[in-house]
This record gives structure tokens, C-alpha cells and sequence, in this order.
């Protein structure tokens, strides 16, 4: 009994400290840093930026297809970037969250201040509502989506601008 006991014990530590191995690339990033990261006028990079927060249901429920998304194969550059907006002084929820869900896309906590002063510059379209996408390419903006996205509309609009 007590080699049981100690190998769940042994078999739980091992997981949550992979876990938090995944979770710690969490880095708090600003909204002139995430458009350098995503505006490359000579990039054929395809940039998909989602802005979530652990609070919103829908947010929460397409993080998956964002994770499907990255895990197939295109032949193609891409990179997944999700933008937590959370408070920062929040971090360490957001830690243990995408560590519980085991998010292996690059997540970020975006320290931009009053979203009133910026949403606009991500899109002058946003009303502020989360989650919202966009995705960039080639220093441009190529596609904004406002709501929440199926695992079938995201992967339509990744195949579609993979191929533009």
C-alpha cells in the first residue's frame, strides 16, 4: 500500500512541476512590443494573436483549437500568440491556469494600460469584447474576428492565409 501512496505522490509532483515548466514562459509583454513581435514588413511569418482572459467562458472554451491549430503541420511559417488580459497583478492565477490547461502556445500578459487608449490601434472595428483574433502577415493586418471562433472557422482562416 504505502509503494502506491508513494508513487501517486512521486507521479503528482512530477506532473505539476512539468506543468509549471509549460506555464513559466508567461512574460508580461506591452502593446508596442507585441506589434514589434507581429508587424515585420519583410516577414512571411503568419502572426495569430487571440486576446483571452480566464474570466470569459468563450475565451476559455477556443483556447484548445488554438493548441489543435499549432500542432498541424502546414509547411508554412506560423506563430501563435495568446494575450492574456487578465490584471497583472493576477499573474500567478493565470500561471496556474495555463499550466491546468496546458497551453504550449506562446502566452503573454499585455500591460498596455486603459484598453480604451488602445484597442484602437488594434483595430478601430473593436468594441473592447473578448476573445478577439487577428491575424498579421507580411506587416499588415490580414484578418480581425471579433467573438469566438469554431476549431473549423479557425482553421479555415489559418489555411486561407497560409496560401495568400
Amino acid at each position: 500500500m504505502s509503494t502506491i501512496y508513494s508513487l501517486f505522490i512521486l507521479l503528482f509532483f512530477s506532473t505539476s512541476t512539468e506543468d509549471y515548466k509549460v506555464s513559466s514562459k508567461i512574460e508580461t509583454i506591452t502593446l508596442e512590443q507585441l506589434q514589434a513581435k507581429t508587424i515585420h514588413p519583410d516577414n512571411d511569418t503568419l502572426y495569430i494573436v487571440n486576446f483571452w482572459a480566464t474570466w470569459c467562458g468563450p475565451c476559455v472554451a477556443e483556447l484548445p483549437y488554438f493548441e489543435q491549430a499549432a500542432k498541424i503541420p502546414t509547411g508554412k511559417k506560423m506563430k501563435i500568440l495568446l494575450i492574456n488580459l487578465d490584471f497583472l497583478s493576477e499573474k500567478e492565477k493565470v500561471i496556474a491556469f495555463t499550466a491546468k490547461k496546458k497551453l504550449q502556445n506562446d502566452v503573454y500578459m499585455l500591460n498596455a494600460g486603459d484598453p480604451n487608449m488602445w484597442i484602437n490601434q488594434i483595430d478601430t472595428n473593436w468594441d473592447g469584447a473578448i476573445p478577439v483574433t487577428v491575424f498579421y502577415k507580411s506587416g499588415k493586418k490580414v484578418f480581425f474576428h471579433e467573438g469566438d471562433l469554431t476549431q473549423a472557422e479557425l482553421d479555415e482562416k489559418i489555411q486561407n492565409h497560409l496560401t495568400n
